[in-house]
């Protein structure tokens, strides 16, 4: 009987899922690569589909990767996380539709070089919502709307957004997702949420949100 112990525990080990631990209670979600999306890293995508039913994209949505110019996007990888997800029946959560940073550096700036008017940007940004969210409605269940538009400080973070066209950007962002997909859910992500003041302003952002845009 002792001998047969430690094949007993491994199998048991094998057939261990977090996602089933935790099932009717939340998502356990993972952020997927390029290697593990073009299936190359064989190992962890074991670990994904044993442990996980929800997945993240970590950089293949963002704006410099799926929209490097004005006129051009780039969905391979994206379509290959997408279809994964599907494939696996996997909760899927596109990110980012907006941030700061990994921006293309023709998004803010004209053929001259310089910053555009208020209303030129509003129109790229409401394009490249309409675009991404349109091209995977009804296949992605929710998106990083706005990522990281808090200072851990000072409100509303200090950017190009801010600057060319207001602190309502965000505002903007989310009508232009839920217009582009009534269905999919809408999310706020940020960091240090464990800092009251950092976490106050984001409540606030959210709630007015609910407010003035998903009524």
């Amino acid at each position: 009987m002792a001998c047969n112990q430690p094949q007993k525990q491994k199998e048991s080990e094998s057939s261990f899922a977090l996602k089933t631990a935790y099932e009717g209670k939340f998502y356990i979600g993972a952020a997927l690569n390029t290697p593990q999306i073009q299936g190359t890293d064989t190992v962890s995508l074991a670990v994904v589909k044993q442990h996980f039913n929800s997945i993240v994209a970590e950089n293949c949505m963002k704006n410099e990767v799926i929209h490097p110019m004005q006129n051009q996007y780039n969905f391979e990888l994206s379509d290959k996380f997408v279809a994964f997800g599907e494939q696996n029946q996997l909760f899927i959560i596109g990110h980012t539709l907006v941030w700061h940073s990994q921006v293309a550096p023709w998004f803010f700036v004209d053929h001259q070089g310089n910053k555009v008017t208020r209303d030129t940007l509003i129109n790229r940004l409401k394009d490249h919502i309409y675009t991404i969210v349109g091209r995977y409605k009804g296949r992605v269940n929710g998106w990083d709307v706005v990522n990281e538009a808090l200072d851990d400080s000072d409100g509303i973070r200090k950017s190009p957004w801010t600057e060319i066209i207001g602190d309502d950007f965000i505002e903007l962002a989310f009508k232009f997702a839920h217009e582009a997909d009534p269905a999919a859910e809408l999310y706020y992500n940020d960091y240090n949420l464990y800092d009251p003041r950092k976490r106050a302003e984001c409540v606030k952002l959210v709630q007015n949100l609910k407010q003035r845009v998903l009524k």
